[in-house]
């Protein structure tokens, strides 16, 4: 497809579908976004527990949703970089790293809020 052109743009249907197959793939063939995905249910069956307000649970989710697309990003990425690099380079490794290292520091962030409004959940 040309950037900025209709000819042979996929639906709106088609569009969707293709994002899920992306979604399925990562999660069939990435690790990481299998822990995140279990680690965002726990967090989720947690906040039932222990009876979350509204704000608080768009706080979670939104958090939960941020995590699991920066994974996907990564991943992206990842592939790309392994599709225009097979051989070993140090600035695709270096790519890669970066990129690792955005989820790393979002995710530790994320654990900051969750912890927040978790503790602050328990004790009010």
């Amino acid at each position: 497809m040309i950037p900025g052109s209709d000819k042979n743009h996929p639906s709106f249907k088609k569009s969707f579908l293709f994002a899920m197959q992306g979604f399925v793939y990562t999660v069939q063939n990435e690790r990481n976004i299998k822990v995140m995905l279990t680690a965002g249910t726990a967090v989720i069956v947690l906040g039932l527990i222990v009876q979350l307000d509204p704000l608080s649970w768009a706080i979670v989710l939104l958090c939960c949703a941020t995590v699991i697309s920066a994974e996907l990003m990564n991943t992206a990425i990842e592939t790309v970089v392994d599709l225009v690099s097979p051989e070993y380079d140090p600035l695709a490794g270096h790519a890669k790293d970066i990129a690792a290292a955005a989820v790393y520091v979002l995710s530790t962030i994320v654990a900051v809020v969750g912890l927040i409004v978790f503790v602050n959940a328990i004790i009010a």
